[in-house]
């Protein structure tokens, strides 16, 4: 089995992966949320707990790390704290494995935009995850939209994003994020997500 730690884990893309995390059976999860009432239609899953936590509280990520083998961060607010939360405690844990979301545009990617002060936060992120020497992917997503199709590409880190102007599903964005976590796949790189 493989046990999973989603911080986030009300987000919307992150309730996309979750599903598509079930649809695999070696798979067990932890989802971290601060309001764990929102999910209580999983509490008789065998395959998940449900833990109330703060990602501002690296304690009790800390805590949470234990006899995990991939955290999946989607978070929101200040991102920089939360990566730096989250990196040191898996570093005290010696957890490797990381997918951590971003933004597209944080290495000034996209031609024609630079999308000013409103992404720093993703891209202070994007630079404590690369510095942190663990295992990680960063998933840079496009705008979002919430069509139930799996179709997109990627591209890495140095190149221009791809069709920045429209919008890419959630459950395609989640459809990378696990087969990235599952597959142990993409270790060091960071992947835009457009629509294909």
């Amino acid at each position: 089995m493989k046990n999973i730690l989603v911080l986030g884990a009300a987000g919307q893309i992150a309730q996309q992966s979750i599903h598509l995390f079930l649809e695999e059976l070696g798979v067990n999860l932890t989802l971290a949320l601060r309001n764990a009432k929102r999910f209580s239609h999983f509490v008789n899953n065998p395959r998940i707990k449900l833990v109330e936590a703060d990602v501002r509280d690296k304690d009790v990520l800390s805590d949470l790390m234990h006899n995990q083998d991939v955290v999946y961060a989607n978070l929101s607010g200040d991102m920089a704290s939360h990566a730096r939360n989250v990196v040191r405690a898996m570093q005290e844990c010696e957890l490797k494995r990381l997918v951590f979301v971003t933004s597209m545009g944080v290495y000034d990617e996209v031609p024609g935009e630079h999308f000013g002060s409103i992404l720093q936060p993703y891209r202070d992120a994007t630079r404590i995850v690369e510095a942190s020497g663990l295992d990680y992917t960063i998933i840079r997503p496009a705008w979002l939209n919430n069509r139930n199709e799996i179709n997109y590409g990627t591209t890495e880190k140095g190149e221009v994003f791809i069709n920045p102007d429209a919008t890419v599903s959630r459950k395609s964005v989640a459809d990378l994020i696990v087969n990235v976590a599952l597959n142990n796949s993409h270790i060091g790189a960071s992947l835009g997500v457009h629509q294909r």
